[in-house]
């Protein structure tokens, strides 16, 4: 949402305080006329040419950029998950550490499952804990490590 001197346009679709149709108008004319009223010009798209703006109480415009940021903030963030054996290889361990690094710096989670068979539980646990402090930088635990019967897991989620 763009408002007042923020408007680059040479003219604009203009719509009155009431929703009243004034049409197209030079945005300097637009902009003389906000102050005059005492109110905000606020564009609502610059897709179109000319841009569609209107007059709006201050209030009202601050109002409705808060509510048009909240919105844009209000992103989903999703969980991949990464799948590790308590064995594995250095390399292998480096190129599954820089691919959370990558998840997490997309501003999604990482749930790091480790494979567990036999008596691999602790060694899966050390592993986990491990990475977990690796990746601190870009994300922390949301929760504690959790071994049960076959895997052992952990969520990683984004630092904000």
């Amino acid at each position: 949402m763009w408002m007042n001197e923020k408007i680059k346009a040479s003219e604009v679709e203009l719509t009155g305080l009431n929703g009243e149709d004034i049409g197209i108008v030079p945005t300097r004319e637009a902009l003389a006329m906000a102050r005059r009223l005492k109110v905000d010009l606020v564009c609502t798209s610059l897709m179109s040419s000319p841009p569609p703006c209107r007059l709006v109480a201050a209030a009202d415009a601050k109002k409705e950029a808060q509510a048009a940021k909240a919105k844009s903030s209000d992103r989903v963030v999703k969980v991949k998950e990464i799948r590790l054996t308590p064995n594995i290889e250095e390399h292998d361990l480096d190129t599954k550490k820089q691919q959370a690094a990558r998840i997490l710096q997309a501003g999604n989670a990482v749930m790091l499952v480790v494979r567990v068979q036999g008596k691999e539980g602790a060694a899966a646990k050390v592993l986990l804990e491990d990475l977990v402090r690796e990746l601190k930088e870009w994300g922390r635990a949301k929760t504690g490590i959790q071994v049960s019967g076959k895997q052992a897991a952990v969520q990683i989620d984004p630092v904000a």
